[in-house]
């Protein structure tokens, strides 16, 4: 039997990446999955975002170790689509016991100063936000305690000096999920329901070149700084986020909220 057997998870930004790793192994221990991504491009965001197709390799990978998905496109800026994908998975699934608010983007495309502030902005903390309006009220209404994990980065926890106004989004919106977060925890405390963030270095993804570091620098030098790592690794997998993320929903950290885990391969310590 898993550490997740009988639970529901709901996973933002589920098409590829972290939110797929998260979705795949969160199965492996027992969980059902309500997967969600926009599957669609925005003009600020200067990589290849998820598909369509993706998103249904996710569902794949997810029932081939033998868990039920439902799997939704819906973008995380808008409250009334992502809560009736929420809605339609719990008619089929169940209850959601486990929240993971990963959906993200990163800056740089050839939009307006305003649009790339608003585009991540909207999607890296409104879509937290939206996420947890969403997930919350049933969690405590069931009153059965549960967990939820809010996506940061290492970004989140110290000043990317980067004069940009994606950068500048990009870093204000991580350090807000965390303030949002311990609010989270403290509220819901009571009804034992966990609130914890990870933060993670780069990660071998295609938000982040798939983890190719120096051509990030290469077109933005002034990032090095914040890019370095302490271990001698230019980026994490995204299983290592995952493998973090499973621990904090699990009963291992039954006793663990309100905190921000790091999985940064030093890069904080070196600062």
């Amino acid at each position: 039997m898993g550490k997740l057997e009988g639970k529901v998870a709901f996973i933002t930004g589920a098409a590829r990446g972290q939110g797929r790793s998260h979705a795949v192994l969160l199965a492996e221990e027992g969980a059902d999955i309500i997967a969600v991504d926009i599957c669609a491009q925005l003009e600020s965001v200067p990589y290849p975002m998820g598909t369509a197709e993706e998103l249904e390799q996710t569902v794949k990978e997810v029932e081939a170790v033998g868990r039920r998905i439902v799997a939704k496109q819906a973008d995380v800026r808008d409250k009334d689509a992502l809560q009736r994908a929420f809605d339609e998975g719990v008619a089929e699934l169940g209850p959601v016991d486990i929240v993971l608010a990963n959906a993200g983007i990163g800056p740089g495309g050839m939009a307006s100063d305003e649009q790339q502030w608003d585009d991540v902005i909207g999607v890296n903390l409104t879509g937290v936000w939206n996420t947890g309006r969403v997930a919350i009220p049933s969690m405590v209404e069931r009153n059965q305690g549960g967990s939820i994990v809010v996506t940061s980065s290492t970004g989140g926890l110290m000043g990317v000096g980067v004069n940009h106004s994606g950068f500048q989004g990009y870093t204000a919106a991580k350090h807000a999920v965390v303030g949002l977060m311990r609010s989270w925890a403290n509220y819901l405390a009571p009804y034992n329901i966990r609130c914890n963030s990870v933060a993670p270095t780069t990660v071998r993804t295609p938000m982040a070149a798939d983890g190719n570091v120096a051509l990030i620098i290469e077109h933005a030098p002034e990032l090095k700084s914040s890019l370095t790592n302490a271990m001698p690794v230019e980026a994490v997998d995204p299983i290592d986020v995952s493998n973090a993320i499973l621990w904090l929903v699990s009963d291992d950290a039954r006793y663990i909220t309100g905190t921000v885990i790091p999985v940064d391969a030093g890069a904080l310590n070196l600062r």
